[in-house]
């Protein structure tokens, strides 16, 4: 039995049927699709791939040698006939589930456009792939090797450096190392299995996965991933997707917050005393300046707090010290592909139909996306960058440098201290 053999028997044997995740629709053309496994067996030379979803979902993963176009856009330039598409090639389009592309190559088509759309999307050319590399059962000793020798200057010694300084780790804890499916907590997965075999600890670890109610497609993804690195993962279910989907204020926040709830309360019936969540440097200078541009206030992300509602429970942070860029060289230097946000927004590319839709309605003007206020801070520390090239040390380090002598004021306990207060008595 060839790879490919094993691959198609995998997904068929796991119950993701081509209409569940794959399918052409009753009455779309077949020609409109070309699927995971007939993309991979063209060169290079023989298409042009354009990924239509947005940009923070491309740099956090995108089929290797596509341009990121809107839709909108694209539309817009078949129908002036201005699309940028080598003579002979074929356009391969693909958003994150399939769902926008279908209607987009079909448009395109009728324009006189050889387009098709990859059937499912980036989830099921992912799936795909990793299914794939699981044939070579080489793949997890390469990461391991990886960690070892090219990234451990990059991210095995930051990894480390912030659990000693910060004591996230001493003997005899026993450790819920939550994993979401994405790039980083894989990444702190297989970081903290290095770190027990080569460290000065003696600890256990409990790989969590709680699902808030994923689809299959992205279900599969983390499943196949840890298969594939080696991460014995502990799944255990939620409904909290459904709950927040029809929440209209802050439904991010509060699914959050739920989420942290539920991994507090599983890993404690688990019997362990701490969870680890996968926020690295950059997370920690963006809600620094979140809070500073959109609430007002000063705070850092901290590399470890003790739970209010779970007592004996702590939150770490072993990613404190690792940069973002660092991961995805990480990612994509070993070819991994993982899932993004994955909850139902994304689910149904909603911003991508939004804009179709606009233009059908005979809008034409342009749609902005402006995004999360992370993803705008996130480009804003990008731009000054430019200018300020220790800008993200900066704003790290300033949240380490709080002179309390020279603010207005601040909060200790929940109990608001005005520097006022300290110079009035001064004067007694």
């Amino acid at each position: 039995m060839t790879d490919q053999d094993k691959i198609r028997e995998g997904i068929a044997a796991e119950g993701i049927t081509s209409e569940s995740l794959t399918g052409t629709p009753a009455g779309m053309p077949e020609e409109t699709e070309i699927t995971p496994e007939a993309f991979s067996h063209l060169a290079p030379s023989e298409y042009f791939l354009i990924d239509t979803r947005e940009e923070s979902e491309h740099e956090h993963g995108a089929i290797p040698g596509s341009i990121l176009m809107e839709p909108g856009d694209i539309l817009e330039k078949a129908e002036a006939g201005s699309l940028p598409l080598p003579e002979g090639r074929l356009l391969i389009l693909y958003c994150t589930y399939g769902i926008v592309t279908r209607d987009l190559a079909l448009r395109l088509r009728e324009l006189g456009v050889n387009a098709r759309s990859l059937t499912g999307g980036y989830g099921a050319w992912a799936l795909y792939e990793i299914r794939r590399d699981a044939a070579r059962e080489e793949k997890r000793a390469e990461v391991e090797r990886g960690l070892q020798k090219k990234f451990h200057g990059s991210l095995l010694n930051p990894f480390a450096r912030a659990i000693l300084r910060y004591a996230l780790v001493k003997d005899g804890d026993r450790i819920a190392v939550c994993i979401s499916g994405g790039k980083d907590s894989m990444l702190m997965a297989k970081l903290f299995q290095e770190f027990r075999v080569h460290g000065q600890f003696h600890f256990d670890l409990v790989f969590l996965c709680m699902d808030p109610g994923y689809n299959t497609a992205n279900r599969r993804i983390i499943e196949d991933n840890a298969k594939l690195l080696g991460i014995p993962i502990t799944f255990f279910e939620t409904s909290i997707f459904e709950t927040v989907y029809n929440i209209k204020t802050s439904p991010c926040y509060l699914c959050a917050r739920m989420r942290r709830g539920y991994l507090y309360k599983k890993a404690k019936e688990l019997g362990c005393n701490k969870i680890a969540l996968g926020h690295h440097f950059d997370d920690v200078i963006e809600t620094a300046l979140m809070g500073m541009l959109s609430s007002g206030q000063f705070n850092a992300m901290m590399p470890k707090l003790r739970s209010t509602n779970y007592e004996g429970m702590e939150l770490i942070r072993p990613l404190y010290f690792v940069r973002e860029d660092d991961i995805k060289h990480w990612r994509d230097y070993h070819g991994l592909h993982f899932i993004q946000c994955a909850c139902r927004f994304t689910d149904t590319c909603s911003t991508r139909l939004e804009e179709l839709s606009r233009k059908d309605s005979g809008d034409t003007g342009k749609v902005t996306y402006y995004g999360s206020m992370r993803t705008y801070t996130k480009q804003l520390i990008r731009e000054l960058k430019k200018t300020i090239p220790d800008v993200e040390t900066n704003i790290f380090h300033a949240t380490e440098n709080v002179s309390i002598d020279q603010v207005l004021g601040y909060k200790k306990g929940g109990v608001r201290v005005s520097f006022m207060d300290e110079y009035s008595s001064d004067m007694l």
